[in-house]
């Protein structure tokens, strides 16, 4: 795996991934992405009934929003040269100062075959050397699938809890770089 130097543009390199900012013409990916999410995921974060955020807003997003270029990278498959998801590190205001999220969503078609996993041991790397000492991710209870991810790459839940009766409880992790 290659990592760029902090403060530049970030550019993650795996054998088999390439993360890096996303381009304006990937916004499409992002749309499948919100279509696909699970129906327990909180409205906020699926398509609306007015059918946005729209490809349109989702540009807009990208040419404005410094997280898709410094935070949630797309994640590339190198063979295929196509995006298939995000992973990167987010400040969601929820954590300790100075110590981001850890934050990934692959399309379903890709599910099972390693690459939240490849994705997010690069970003940990990406964030050692970067200087973070401590990050955390976030996960429903529900989504066993990410919890194995998170527990792979070597973060440990914690007693913090938000509890949901409509959508679920929110587990919080950390992991010490």
């Amino acid at each position: 795996m290659t990592v760029d130097a902090p403060g530049s543009e970030v550019l993650l390199e795996t054998s088999r991934l390439l993360l890096r900012p996303w381009r304006v013409d990937e916004a499409a990916v992002q749309r499948e992405l919100w279509t696909e999410r699970d129906p327990r995921v909180p409205p906020h974060r699926r398509i609306d009934a007015d059918g946005h955020p729209t490809v349109e807003e989702l540009e807009a997003a990208i040419r404005t929003h410094k997280v898709w270029s410094t935070g949630l990278l797309a994640v590339e498959r190198k063979a295929v040269g196509d995006v298939i998801g995000y992973c990167g590190l987010v400040d969601s205001g929820r954590g300790a100062a100075g110590e981001p999220e850890l934050a990934f969503e692959l399309l379903r078609r890709v599910w099972c075959q390693g690459y939240a996993t490849e994705a997010s041991r690069a970003v940990l790397e990406w964030a050692r050397s970067s200087g973070y000492e401590r990050l955390w991710a976030t996960v429903w209870d529900w989504n066993t699938a990410s919890r194995r991810v998170l527990a792979k790459v070597g973060f440990t839940e914690t007693d913090r809890k938000e509890v949901d009766a409509v959508h679920g409880t929110t587990l919080f992790t950390t992991k010490r770089l």
